[in-house]
Protein backbone atom coordinates (compact mmCIF):
# COMPACT_ATOMS: atom_id res chain seq x y z
CA UNK A 1 0.00 0.00 0.00
CA UNK A 2 1.39 3.39 -0.84
CA UNK A 3 1.48 6.48 1.27
CA UNK A 4 -0.32 9.62 0.27
CA UNK A 5 1.80 11.55 -2.11
CA UNK A 6 2.15 14.69 -4.11
CA UNK A 7 3.00 14.84 -7.80
CA UNK A 8 6.68 14.60 -8.67
CA UNK A 9 8.38 17.42 -10.49
CA UNK A 10 8.45 15.53 -13.77
CA UNK A 11 5.90 12.72 -13.80
CA UNK A 12 6.49 9.95 -16.28
CA UNK A 13 3.60 8.15 -17.92
CA UNK A 14 3.40 4.38 -17.87
CA UNK A 15 4.08 2.88 -21.30
CA UNK A 16 1.03 1.52 -23.15
CA UNK A 17 0.26 -2.17 -22.68
CA UNK A 18 -2.10 -4.79 -24.05
CA UNK A 19 -5.15 -5.77 -21.96
CA UNK A 20 -3.78 -9.31 -21.58
CA UNK A 21 -0.42 -8.13 -20.32
CA UNK A 22 -2.16 -5.76 -17.92
CA UNK A 23 -4.25 -8.58 -16.48
CA UNK A 24 -1.16 -10.77 -16.13
CA UNK A 25 0.64 -7.93 -14.37
CA UNK A 26 -2.26 -7.60 -11.92
CA UNK A 27 -2.16 -11.38 -11.41
CA UNK A 28 1.58 -11.23 -10.64
CA UNK A 29 1.07 -8.54 -7.99
CA UNK A 30 -1.83 -10.52 -6.53
CA UNK A 31 0.29 -13.67 -6.35
CA UNK A 32 3.07 -11.65 -4.78
CA UNK A 33 0.79 -10.45 -1.99
CA UNK A 34 -0.60 -13.96 -1.58
CA UNK A 35 2.95 -15.31 -1.17
CA UNK A 36 3.82 -12.61 1.36
CA UNK A 37 0.69 -13.09 3.47
CA UNK A 38 1.08 -16.87 3.43
CA UNK A 39 4.76 -16.73 4.41
CA UNK A 40 3.95 -14.28 7.19
CA UNK A 41 1.38 -16.48 8.90
CA UNK A 42 2.77 -19.90 7.95
CA UNK A 43 4.38 -20.45 11.39
CA UNK A 44 0.96 -20.49 13.08
CA UNK A 45 0.18 -24.03 11.97
CA UNK A 46 3.80 -25.18 12.38
CA UNK A 47 4.52 -23.48 15.69
CA UNK A 48 4.93 -26.53 17.91
CA UNK A 49 6.99 -28.41 15.31
CA UNK A 50 9.40 -25.52 14.84
CA UNK A 51 9.63 -24.85 18.58
CA UNK A 52 10.33 -28.53 19.26
CA UNK A 53 13.10 -28.71 16.67
CA UNK A 54 14.89 -25.71 18.18
CA UNK A 55 14.00 -26.53 21.81
CA UNK A 56 12.23 -23.21 22.41
CA UNK A 57 8.90 -22.56 24.13
CA UNK A 58 5.70 -21.87 22.21
CA UNK A 59 5.85 -18.26 23.37
CA UNK A 60 9.42 -17.85 22.07
CA UNK A 61 8.43 -19.53 18.82
CA UNK A 62 5.69 -16.91 18.56
CA UNK A 63 8.43 -14.34 17.88
CA UNK A 64 8.27 -15.61 14.30
CA UNK A 65 4.93 -13.82 14.11
CA UNK A 66 5.91 -10.77 16.15
CA UNK A 67 9.03 -9.70 14.27
CA UNK A 68 7.60 -9.47 10.72
CA UNK A 69 4.64 -7.44 11.94
CA UNK A 70 6.81 -4.91 13.76
CA UNK A 71 9.19 -4.52 10.82
CA UNK A 72 6.30 -4.21 8.36
CA UNK A 73 4.65 -1.49 10.43
CA UNK A 74 7.85 0.55 10.34
CA UNK A 75 8.72 -0.20 6.73
CA UNK A 76 5.29 0.59 5.23
CA UNK A 77 5.78 4.38 5.34
CA UNK A 78 9.59 4.49 5.43
CA UNK A 79 10.24 2.33 2.38
CA UNK A 80 7.69 4.24 0.34
CA UNK A 81 9.37 7.54 1.11
CA UNK A 82 12.93 6.23 0.81
CA UNK A 83 12.36 4.65 -2.62
CA UNK A 84 10.02 7.30 -4.00
CA UNK A 85 12.18 7.90 -7.10
CA UNK A 86 13.00 4.24 -7.89
CA UNK A 87 11.14 2.36 -10.65
CA UNK A 88 8.31 0.48 -8.91
CA UNK A 89 8.87 -2.64 -11.06
CA UNK A 90 12.44 -2.84 -9.78
CA UNK A 91 11.27 -2.53 -6.19
CA UNK A 92 8.53 -5.17 -6.55
CA UNK A 93 11.03 -7.65 -7.99
CA UNK A 94 13.61 -6.85 -5.32
CA UNK A 95 11.11 -7.54 -2.56
CA UNK A 96 10.02 -10.84 -4.11
CA UNK A 97 13.68 -11.91 -4.29
CA UNK A 98 14.10 -10.96 -0.62
CA UNK A 99 11.02 -13.03 0.28
CA UNK A 100 12.36 -16.09 -1.56
CA UNK A 101 15.72 -15.77 0.22
CA UNK A 102 13.93 -15.49 3.57
CA UNK A 103 11.92 -18.67 2.91
CA UNK A 104 15.01 -20.64 1.90
CA UNK A 105 16.96 -19.34 4.90
CA UNK A 106 14.20 -20.51 7.25
CA UNK A 107 14.15 -23.93 5.63
CA UNK A 108 17.93 -24.30 5.98
CA UNK A 109 18.34 -22.72 9.43
CA UNK A 110 20.31 -24.77 11.94
CA UNK A 111 19.78 -22.22 14.72
CA UNK A 112 16.62 -20.42 15.81
CA UNK A 113 18.41 -17.08 15.56
CA UNK A 114 18.71 -17.60 11.80
CA UNK A 115 14.96 -18.18 11.67
CA UNK A 116 14.44 -14.82 13.36
CA UNK A 117 16.81 -13.16 10.86
CA UNK A 118 14.72 -14.59 8.05
CA UNK A 119 11.58 -13.20 9.69
CA UNK A 120 13.16 -9.74 9.74
CA UNK A 121 13.58 -10.11 5.97
CA UNK A 122 9.91 -11.11 5.70
CA UNK A 123 8.87 -8.01 7.67
CA UNK A 124 10.83 -5.69 5.37
CA UNK A 125 9.21 -7.38 2.38
CA UNK A 126 5.70 -7.00 3.79
CA UNK A 127 6.06 -3.29 4.47
CA UNK A 128 7.90 -2.55 1.24
CA UNK A 129 5.87 -4.61 -1.20
CA UNK A 130 2.54 -3.52 0.28
CA UNK A 131 3.58 0.11 0.35
CA UNK A 132 4.18 -0.03 -3.40
CA UNK A 133 2.25 -2.91 -4.97
CA UNK A 134 -1.30 -2.54 -3.75
CA UNK A 135 -1.68 0.95 -5.21
CA UNK A 136 -0.46 0.13 -8.72
CA UNK A 137 -3.65 -1.29 -10.26
CA UNK A 138 -4.44 1.97 -12.07
CA UNK A 139 -1.07 1.85 -13.81
CA UNK A 140 -1.30 -1.79 -14.87
CA UNK A 141 -4.69 -1.82 -16.62
CA UNK A 142 -6.93 0.59 -18.49
CA UNK A 143 -8.72 3.20 -16.31
CA UNK A 144 -12.09 1.51 -16.78
CA UNK A 145 -10.71 -1.70 -15.26
CA UNK A 146 -8.76 -0.11 -12.39
CA UNK A 147 -11.41 -0.67 -9.70
CA UNK A 148 -11.81 -4.33 -10.58
CA UNK A 149 -8.04 -4.82 -10.70
CA UNK A 150 -7.72 -3.25 -7.25
CA UNK A 151 -10.35 -5.67 -5.92
CA UNK A 152 -8.43 -8.61 -7.38
CA UNK A 153 -5.19 -7.47 -5.76
CA UNK A 154 -6.83 -7.02 -2.36
CA UNK A 155 -8.45 -10.46 -2.58
CA UNK A 156 -4.99 -11.94 -2.00
CA UNK A 157 -5.11 -10.78 1.62
CA UNK A 158 -8.02 -12.93 2.84
CA UNK A 159 -7.03 -15.79 0.55
CA UNK A 160 -3.51 -15.84 1.94
CA UNK A 161 -4.76 -15.35 5.48
CA UNK A 162 -7.31 -18.15 5.43
CA UNK A 163 -5.52 -20.66 3.19
CA UNK A 164 -1.89 -20.17 4.16
CA UNK A 165 -2.05 -21.78 7.60
CA UNK A 166 -4.01 -24.95 6.73
CA UNK A 167 -2.13 -25.59 3.48
CA UNK A 168 1.23 -24.97 5.16
CA UNK A 169 0.25 -27.27 8.03
CA UNK A 170 -0.79 -29.96 5.55
CA UNK A 171 2.55 -29.76 3.71
CA UNK A 172 4.39 -29.69 7.03
CA UNK A 173 2.60 -32.81 8.25
CA UNK A 174 3.40 -34.66 5.02
CA UNK A 175 7.04 -33.68 4.57
CA UNK A 176 8.18 -31.59 7.54
CA UNK A 177 7.91 -27.89 8.36
CA UNK A 178 11.08 -27.04 6.43
CA UNK A 179 9.50 -28.35 3.24
CA UNK A 180 6.61 -25.92 3.68
CA UNK A 181 9.05 -23.00 3.57
CA UNK A 182 10.86 -24.47 0.56
CA UNK A 183 7.52 -24.60 -1.26
CA UNK A 184 6.90 -20.94 -0.42
CA UNK A 185 10.40 -20.04 -1.62
CA UNK A 186 9.79 -21.78 -4.94
CA UNK A 187 6.45 -19.99 -5.29
CA UNK A 188 8.14 -16.64 -4.62
CA UNK A 189 10.75 -17.34 -7.30
CA UNK A 190 7.96 -18.20 -9.73
CA UNK A 191 6.15 -14.94 -8.94
CA UNK A 192 9.42 -13.03 -9.45
CA UNK A 193 9.84 -14.63 -12.88
CA UNK A 194 6.27 -13.73 -13.83
CA UNK A 195 6.81 -10.12 -12.75
CA UNK A 196 9.96 -9.85 -14.84
CA UNK A 197 7.98 -11.08 -17.83
CA UNK A 198 4.73 -9.13 -17.59
CA UNK A 199 5.11 -6.06 -15.34
CA UNK A 200 6.08 -3.01 -17.43
CA UNK A 201 8.55 -0.36 -16.37
CA UNK A 202 6.86 1.78 -13.71
CA UNK A 203 8.86 4.97 -13.23
CA UNK A 204 7.59 6.88 -10.19
CA UNK A 205 4.99 9.52 -10.94
CA UNK A 206 4.69 10.75 -7.36
CA UNK A 207 6.94 11.72 -4.48
CA UNK A 208 5.61 10.77 -1.06
CA UNK A 209 5.05 13.31 1.67
CA UNK A 210 4.69 12.63 5.39
CA UNK A 211 2.55 15.71 5.95
CA UNK A 212 -0.55 14.14 4.38
CA UNK A 213 -0.17 11.08 6.59
CA UNK A 214 -0.09 13.32 9.65
CA UNK A 215 -3.18 15.19 8.48
CA UNK A 216 -5.16 12.00 7.87
CA UNK A 217 -4.02 10.56 11.19
CA UNK A 218 -5.46 13.61 12.95
CA UNK A 219 -9.00 12.92 11.76
CA UNK A 220 -11.51 11.45 14.20
CA UNK A 221 -12.64 8.83 11.68
CA UNK A 222 -9.08 7.60 11.27
CA UNK A 223 -8.56 7.38 15.01
CA UNK A 224 -11.78 5.38 15.32
CA UNK A 225 -10.58 3.00 12.61
CA UNK A 226 -7.29 2.65 14.48
CA UNK A 227 -9.12 1.79 17.69
CA UNK A 228 -11.27 -0.89 16.06
CA UNK A 229 -8.30 -2.38 14.22
CA UNK A 230 -6.20 -2.43 17.38
CA UNK A 231 -8.80 -4.26 19.46
CA UNK A 232 -9.82 -6.79 16.81
CA UNK A 233 -6.39 -7.67 15.49
CA UNK A 234 -4.95 -7.83 19.02
CA UNK A 235 -7.72 -10.20 20.07
CA UNK A 236 -7.37 -12.42 17.01
CA UNK A 237 -3.61 -12.84 16.80
CA UNK A 238 -3.10 -13.15 20.56
CA UNK A 239 -5.27 -16.27 20.34
CA UNK A 240 -5.13 -17.64 16.79
CA UNK A 241 -1.31 -17.66 16.78
CA UNK A 242 -1.55 -20.37 19.45
CA UNK A 243 -4.59 -22.27 18.19
CA UNK A 244 -2.46 -25.32 17.32
CA UNK A 245 -1.24 -25.78 20.94
CA UNK A 246 -4.86 -25.39 22.10
CA UNK A 247 -6.13 -28.07 19.74
CA UNK A 248 -3.30 -30.39 20.75
CA UNK A 249 -3.58 -29.96 24.51
CA UNK A 250 -7.27 -29.25 25.14
CA UNK A 251 -9.11 -30.88 22.23
CA UNK A 252 -6.47 -33.65 22.06
CA UNK A 253 -6.55 -33.52 18.27
CA UNK A 254 -3.81 -35.23 16.27
CA UNK A 255 -1.86 -33.56 13.43
CA UNK A 256 -4.22 -34.79 10.69
CA UNK A 257 -7.32 -33.54 12.51
CA UNK A 258 -5.70 -30.18 13.26
CA UNK A 259 -5.02 -29.77 9.55
CA UNK A 260 -8.69 -30.50 8.85
CA UNK A 261 -9.75 -27.95 11.48
CA UNK A 262 -7.52 -25.28 9.91
CA UNK A 263 -8.80 -26.06 6.43
CA UNK A 264 -12.35 -25.66 7.71
CA UNK A 265 -11.31 -22.37 9.30
CA UNK A 266 -9.86 -21.28 5.96
CA UNK A 267 -13.01 -22.07 4.04
CA UNK A 268 -15.11 -20.23 6.61
CA UNK A 269 -12.77 -17.25 6.37
CA UNK A 270 -13.29 -16.95 2.62
CA UNK A 271 -17.04 -16.87 3.20
CA UNK A 272 -16.56 -14.23 5.89
CA UNK A 273 -14.50 -12.07 3.55
CA UNK A 274 -17.22 -11.90 0.93
CA UNK A 275 -20.01 -11.48 3.47
CA UNK A 276 -18.08 -8.74 5.27
CA UNK A 277 -17.25 -6.99 2.01
CA UNK A 278 -20.90 -6.99 0.98
CA UNK A 279 -22.13 -5.74 4.36
CA UNK A 280 -19.55 -3.11 5.29
CA UNK A 281 -20.37 -0.65 2.51
CA UNK A 282 -24.05 -0.69 3.55
CA UNK A 283 -23.94 -1.22 7.32
CA UNK A 284 -20.33 -0.51 8.38
CA UNK A 285 -21.02 -0.29 12.10
CA UNK A 286 -23.09 -3.49 12.12
CA UNK A 287 -20.47 -5.33 10.04
CA UNK A 288 -17.56 -4.58 12.35
CA UNK A 289 -19.62 -5.12 15.52
CA UNK A 290 -20.90 -8.49 14.27
CA UNK A 291 -17.40 -9.67 13.37
CA UNK A 292 -16.08 -8.58 16.77
CA UNK A 293 -18.96 -10.21 18.62
CA UNK A 294 -18.49 -13.54 16.86
CA UNK A 295 -14.73 -13.54 17.58
CA UNK A 296 -15.46 -12.74 21.23
CA UNK A 297 -17.97 -15.58 21.49
CA UNK A 298 -15.81 -18.15 19.70
CA UNK A 299 -12.63 -17.51 21.68
CA UNK A 300 -14.40 -17.19 25.05
CA UNK A 301 -16.27 -20.47 24.57
CA UNK A 302 -13.35 -22.51 23.25
CA UNK A 303 -12.03 -23.59 26.69
CA UNK A 304 -15.53 -24.88 27.51
CA UNK A 305 -16.85 -26.37 24.26
CA UNK A 306 -13.48 -26.92 22.61
CA UNK A 307 -12.76 -29.93 24.79
CA UNK A 308 -14.89 -31.93 22.35
CA UNK A 309 -14.12 -32.18 18.66
CA UNK A 310 -17.66 -31.22 17.60
CA UNK A 311 -17.64 -28.13 19.78
CA UNK A 312 -14.17 -27.13 18.60
CA UNK A 313 -15.02 -27.41 14.92
CA UNK A 314 -18.25 -25.43 15.35
CA UNK A 315 -16.39 -22.59 17.08
CA UNK A 316 -13.58 -22.70 14.50
CA UNK A 317 -16.19 -22.15 11.78
CA UNK A 318 -17.67 -19.16 13.63
CA UNK A 319 -14.20 -17.76 14.24
CA UNK A 320 -13.20 -18.20 10.61
CA UNK A 321 -16.28 -16.42 9.27
CA UNK A 322 -15.82 -13.58 11.76
CA UNK A 323 -12.13 -12.95 11.17
CA UNK A 324 -12.53 -13.34 7.41
CA UNK A 325 -14.57 -10.14 7.53
CA UNK A 326 -12.09 -8.16 9.65
CA UNK A 327 -9.47 -7.05 7.05
CA UNK A 328 -12.05 -5.82 4.55
CA UNK A 329 -14.09 -4.07 7.25
CA UNK A 330 -11.01 -2.43 8.78
CA UNK A 331 -9.74 -1.31 5.40
CA UNK A 332 -13.15 0.13 4.55
CA UNK A 333 -13.23 2.18 7.75
CA UNK A 334 -9.80 3.64 6.99
CA UNK A 335 -10.78 4.42 3.39
CA UNK A 336 -14.06 5.96 4.51
CA UNK A 337 -12.20 8.22 6.94
CA UNK A 338 -10.01 9.63 4.15
CA UNK A 339 -11.81 9.42 0.79
CA UNK A 340 -9.65 12.30 -0.47
CA UNK A 341 -6.40 10.51 0.41
CA UNK A 342 -6.85 6.79 -0.28
CA UNK A 343 -3.13 6.06 -0.40
CA UNK A 344 -2.57 7.61 3.02
CA UNK A 345 -5.48 5.56 4.36
CA UNK A 346 -3.93 2.41 2.91
CA UNK A 347 -0.54 2.89 4.50
CA UNK A 348 -2.09 3.67 7.88
CA UNK A 349 -4.20 0.53 7.59
CA UNK A 350 -1.10 -1.54 6.77
CA UNK A 351 1.07 -0.07 9.51
CA UNK A 352 -1.60 -0.34 12.24
CA UNK A 353 -2.65 -3.84 11.19
CA UNK A 354 0.91 -5.16 11.14
CA UNK A 355 1.95 -3.48 14.39
CA UNK A 356 -1.07 -4.89 16.22
CA UNK A 357 -0.54 -8.28 14.57
CA UNK A 358 2.94 -8.35 16.15
CA UNK A 359 1.74 -7.07 19.51
CA UNK A 360 -1.02 -9.67 19.62
CA UNK A 361 1.35 -12.55 18.94
CA UNK A 362 3.77 -11.20 21.56
CA UNK A 363 1.08 -10.69 24.21
CA UNK A 364 -0.44 -14.10 23.55
CA UNK A 365 2.98 -15.74 23.87
CA UNK A 366 3.60 -14.04 27.22
CA UNK A 367 0.24 -15.25 28.58
CA UNK A 368 0.86 -18.74 27.22
CA UNK A 369 4.30 -19.00 28.83
CA UNK A 370 3.12 -17.74 32.23
CA UNK A 371 -0.43 -19.09 32.38
CA UNK A 372 -2.08 -21.55 29.99
CA UNK A 373 -3.61 -21.75 26.56
CA UNK A 374 -7.05 -22.14 28.18
CA UNK A 375 -6.60 -18.84 30.01
CA UNK A 376 -5.46 -17.12 26.82
CA UNK A 377 -8.67 -17.68 24.85
CA UNK A 378 -11.11 -15.85 27.22
CA UNK A 379 -8.69 -12.91 27.46
CA UNK A 380 -8.80 -12.64 23.68
CA UNK A 381 -12.58 -12.82 23.80
CA UNK A 382 -12.74 -9.98 26.32
CA UNK A 383 -10.60 -7.82 24.03
CA UNK A 384 -12.90 -8.49 21.08
CA UNK A 385 -15.89 -7.63 23.29
CA UNK A 386 -14.34 -4.19 23.84
CA UNK A 387 -14.37 -3.75 20.05
CA UNK A 388 -18.11 -4.49 20.04
CA UNK A 389 -18.68 -1.78 22.64
CA UNK A 390 -16.49 0.67 20.73
CA UNK A 391 -18.34 0.02 17.47
CA UNK A 392 -21.75 0.52 19.06
CA UNK A 393 -21.26 3.49 21.37
CA UNK A 394 -18.36 5.50 19.90
CA UNK A 395 -17.07 6.80 16.58
CA UNK A 396 -18.65 8.60 13.62
CA UNK A 397 -22.35 8.11 13.05
CA UNK A 398 -22.47 8.03 9.26
CA UNK A 399 -24.63 5.22 7.98
CA UNK A 400 -22.48 4.37 4.95
CA UNK A 401 -18.78 4.63 4.29
CA UNK A 402 -19.06 5.29 0.61
CA UNK A 403 -16.29 2.80 -0.17
CA UNK A 404 -16.21 -0.70 -1.55
CA UNK A 405 -14.20 -3.53 -0.12
CA UNK A 406 -12.36 -6.12 -2.17
CA UNK A 407 -15.16 -8.61 -1.94
CA UNK A 408 -17.91 -6.26 -3.10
Amino acid sequence: MTTAATPATRPTATPPRTPLRGRLAVLSVTLGIFSIVTTEILPIGLLTSIGSDFAVSDGTAGLMMTMPGLLAAVCAPLVTMATARVDRRVMLCAFMLLLALADFLTAAAADYRLVLVSRVMVGITIGGFWSIGAGLAGRLVRPASAARATAVIFSAVPLGSVLGVPVGTFVGDLAGWRTAFVVMGVLSVGVLALMLLVVPALPPTQVTRASVLRAVLGRSGTRFALLLTFLLVLSHFATYTYVTPFLERITHAGPALITVFLLIYGAAGIVGNFVGGALVSRRPRAAIALAAGLIAAATALLPVLGRWEAGAVALVVVWGVAYGAVPVCSQAWFAGAAPDAPEAASVLFTASFQATFALGALAGGAVLDHMSVSALMPLGGATAALAVIAAIVTGPRSGRLGVRGPAD
